[in-house]
C-alpha cells in the first residue's frame, strides 16, 4: 500500500506557481507529483537479492522485465515484444524490443537493454556466493538447481542464453505452462553486466550504483530522511507514465500520523486504522474521502515455529516441546477466533476477509472448478477453523499427553511489526481471546513490538518467535507458489522439524507431497497432490489460516482501477498507468468502480482466451 508525501505549500503559493505553469496540464508544463509517507526503510536497491516487499515496489518502477499487465490482469509486451515456446512449454523465446536504453540516476544513457542482461542478472541470481532471496524461483531453469548448489560451474550449461542480440531463450527443467506468469518477479530481471562487475559489492547500495531501464529514476535517496522518484525521459513507454513525481518522506509514527497528514494534504494517500475508522465515516467531509482497500492474493496466517531462536527467557525449548505435540497445535488452530481477530483490520465485513485456506480462492482452476474446492481442501476451505469446544478437548489431551514433559503455562512468543498500528492492536485481540478461551493455566503468549525497518531479517527469518502471523503473495500461476514457503529451506516455521514426520528417503511427509505434485505434469492430477499437501500441512496444525490481503480502508488520489493488475511478482507496486486524481475516491465510488471493473475485466479475460 502506497502512501505519499509532500511538504504542503501555502495556498498563494500554490496559485502563484500554477501561473507559472507548475499545476498546470501536461502540454502546459505541469508536474504530476504523488506523496507518502512511510516507516519501513529500504535497505538495498540490489533488486537481484532482496525479497521484502518495500524493495519490491521500488524495483518494480525503476527495472523493466520481459512482460507486464495491463489493468484487467492480462499479459502484454514489455522488454520483449513477442515470445513463443515449444510444445511441452520447456522452451521459450524471447525477442526484445530494440532501442530501449539503461540509464544513469542523472538520466545519462550508459548502455542498450540486449538478451545478455537477462542472463547476466539470472548468472547473479543463481551464484550462491551473492545470497539472492529469490533464487529458489529461477531454479525453474535447467541445471539452475545444480549451478546454485555448485553441482556444475560452468554456467553456459543452465538454461539461459542470448542467441543473438535481441533474441533470449530460457530452456527450463521441466514443462512449464505458466513460465510467463514467472517472468515479473526480481529474479528474471535484467541487469548490465558490464556495470554489475565494475560495482561489485557496491551494486545496488546507492542511487548512483545501479542503472535503470524502467518508468522511473530514483533522483533522491536519503535513508530515513526522504527518497524521490522522477519520471525517466528516456523511458520506451514513457507516454503511459502519468506520475511525473514520486516524493516518500520518512516518519517512524508513519502509520499512525498518516490520516492527519492526509487531511492536512501532505499526503496523497494513508491507510486509515481501525481505531479512527468510525470517526472518518461518522464525518461527512471525511466520509467522501475514505474507501475499502481492494483485496489482493496476499494469504495470511499464524506460523507455528518448530525451529525457535528466541532469548532464553522465553523458554524456547519448553515452546519446542509443545509444538512438537499434534494436539497442542490442533488446540491453537481450532481456538483462534479469527473474525475477532479480523475486526481490528475490517470492522464492518470481517468475515468477507477470512481465508481458510493457504491459497486464496480465485487464484487457480481445473476445468472450471475453483482448487481450493478440490478434495480434501474443499472441507478446509468451507469450515471455519474456530471451535470452542474442539479447542478445550485438544487442549485436554494435550496436557495429559505433555505432562512431565512441557511446563505450563507455555510461554507463546508473538512479536508484531511496531509500524502497524492495526497488527499491534490484532495482537492484543488474539492474546486475549486465546488466553481466555485456553486457559491462563495453559499458555502465556507474549506480545512484543518488533521493529517497524528491517522486522523480517531480524524477527521473522531468524526465527525469534513461537506464534507470528505472516503473510505470503504468489510468484506465478500455480499451486506450487503458496506450499513451497513451508518445504524445506523456505521461507517459514520449519515445519520439516516436527517431529515424527520423516519418511524413508529421509525427508518430511510434507514435502514428499511437494515433491510428488511438483512432478506431475497433467494438470487436474497436479493440482490434486497439490491439494492433497496443502490440506495436510493445514491438518496438522503447522499453520493457521486466517486471511486474505488488501483488507482495510484507504484514503487515497489513486484510482486503483487504473493500475497494473496481477497476483504475481511485482506488478501491484508499479505506478506506470496510473494518475493524481484531484480528489479521493468515496467509498460509494469505489464499489461502483469495482462492480464495473469486475465486469470489464471478465470480458477482457473471455476475449483473451483465459480463464
Amino acid at each position: 500500500m502506497k502512501k505519499f508525501w509532500l511538504l504542503l505549500l501555502a495556498a498563494i503559493v500554490a496559485t502563484f506557481l500554477a501561473a507559472c505553469s507548475e499545476e498546470g496540464d501536461e502540454s502546459s508544463g505541469k508536474v504530476s507529483e504523488y506523496r507518502t509517507v512511510y516507516s519501513g526503510e529500504i535497505k538495498t536497491l540490489n533488486y537481484l537479492k532482496t525479497a521484502e516487499a518495500n524493495e519490491f515496489a521500488m524495483s518494480a518502477n525503476i527495472i523493466d522485465g520481459l512482460i507486464e499487465y495491463n489493468q484487467y490482469g492480462i499479459v502484454q509486451p514489455s522488454l520483449a515484444e513477442s515470445w513463443s515456446s515449444n510444445e511441452d512449454n520447456t522452451v521459450w523465446t524471447f525477442k526484445l524490443r530494440q532501442g530501449v536504453k539503461w540509464v544513469t540516476n542523472e538520466g545519462e544513457e550508459y548502455a542498450d537493454v540486449v538478451a545478455q542482461d537477462f542472463v547476466d542478472g539470472l548468472n547473479y541470481v543463481l551464484d550462491a556466493k551473492n545470497e539472492s532471496s529469490t533464487a529458489w524461483i529461477a531454479t525453474v531453469v535447467k541445471n539452475g538447481d545444480a549451478f546454485y548448489n555448485g553441482e556444475i560451474t560452468d554456467f553456459s550449461q543452465v538454461g539461459v542464453k542470448a542467441i543473438d542480440e535481441y533474441t533470449l531463450e530460457y530452456t527450463l527443467e521441466n514443462p512449464t505452462p505458466y513460465f510467463l506468469s514467472m517472468l515479473n518477479y526480481v529474479c528474471f530481471f535484467p541487469v548490465n553486466g558490464e556495470f554489475l562487475a565494475e560495482k561489485g559489492e557496491s551494486f545496488g547500495t546507492t542511487k548512483e550504483n545501479v542503472l535503470y531501464n524502467g518508468a522511473y529514476i530514483l533522483d533522491k535517496f536519503e535513508p530515513q530522511n526522504e527518497r524521490v522518484l522522477v519520471k525517466n525521459d528516456t523511458y520506451w513507454d514513457k507516454e503511459n507514465v502519468f506520475i511525473d513525481r514520486i516524493r516518500y518522506k520518512y516518519n517512524k509514527e508513519a502509520g499512525t500520523v498518516a490520516p492527519e497528514l492526509f487531511l492536512r494534504g501532505e499526503v496523497d494517500s494513508a491507510a486509515i486504522p481501525t481505531s479512527v475508522i468510525d470517526e472518518w465515516f461518522n464525518d461527512e467531509e471525511k466520509k467522501s474521502q475514505v474507501r475499502q482497500s481492494q483485496n489482493n492474493f496476499y494469504t495470511y496466517f499464524y506460523a507455528l515455529n518448530f525451529d525457535p531462536q528466541f532469548d532464553a527467557q522465553y523458554e524456547p525449548e519448553n515452546w519446542k516441546v509443545a509444538v512438537n505435540n499434534k494436539n497442542f497445535r490442533k488446540s491453537l488452530y481450532h481456538a483462534l477466533d479469527r473474525v475477532s481477530a479480523m475486526l481490528t483490520t475490517e470492522p464492518y465485513n470481517p468475515e468477507d476477509m477470512l481465508n481458510n485456506t493457504i491459497t486464496p480462492k480465485n487464484f487457480v482452476d481445473v476445468e472450471g472448478v475453483d482448487y481450493t474446492q478440490l478434495e480434501p481442501l474443499k472441507n478446509i476451505s468451507n469450515t471455519d477453523s474456530f471451535n470452542k469446544d474442539l479447542a478445550l478437548e485438544f487442549k485436554e489431551k494435550a496436557m495429559a499427553e505433555l505432562q512431565g514433559k512441557a511446563t505450563f503455562p507455555v510461554k507463546v512468543l508473538m512479536p508484531y511489526n511496531s509500524g502497524s498500528p492495526d497488527w499491534a492492536n490484532r495482537s492484543q485481540v488474539v492474546e486475549q481471546q486465546l488466553e481466555t478461551l485456553l486457559g491462563a493455566d495453559y499458555i502465556d503468549i507474549i506480545v512484543e513490538a518488533g521493529p517497524s525497518t528491517g522486522f523480517l531479517q531480524e524477527v521473522r527469518r531468524p526465527g525469534k518467535y513461537a506464534l507470528l502471523e505472516a503473510n505470503w503473495g504468489p510468484d506465478y500461476a500455480d499451486p506450487a507458489s503458496y506450499t513451497d514457503p513451508f518445504t524445506e529451506g523456505g521461507t517459514y516455521n520449519k515445519p520439516e522439524l516436527a517431529e515424527g514426520y520423516t519418511e524413508s528417503n529421509g525427508k518430511s511427509k510434507y514435502q514428499n507431497m511437494v515433491d510428488a505434485a511438483k512432478a506431475e505434469m497433467d494438470l487436474a492430477k497436479r493440482y490434486e497432490l497439490f491439494a492433497q499437501a496443502e490440506a495436510f500441512l493445514i491438518e496438522e496444525a503447522f499453520v493457521i489460516p486466517y486471511a486474505v490481503g488488501g483488507t482495510g480502508y484507504i484514503a487515497s488520489k489513486l484510482n486503483p482501477f487504473e493500475a497494473q493488475y496481477s497476483p504475481f511478482g511485482v506488478t501491484l507496486e508499479k505506478f506506470k498507468g496510473q494518475k493524481v486524481l484531484e480528489k479521493p475516491m468515496s467509498n460509494e465510488e469505489y464499489k461502483e468502480a469495482l462492480a464495473k471493473w469486475e465486469q470489464e475485466r471478465a470480458e477482457a479475460l473471455a476475449g483473451a482466451g483465459e480463464q
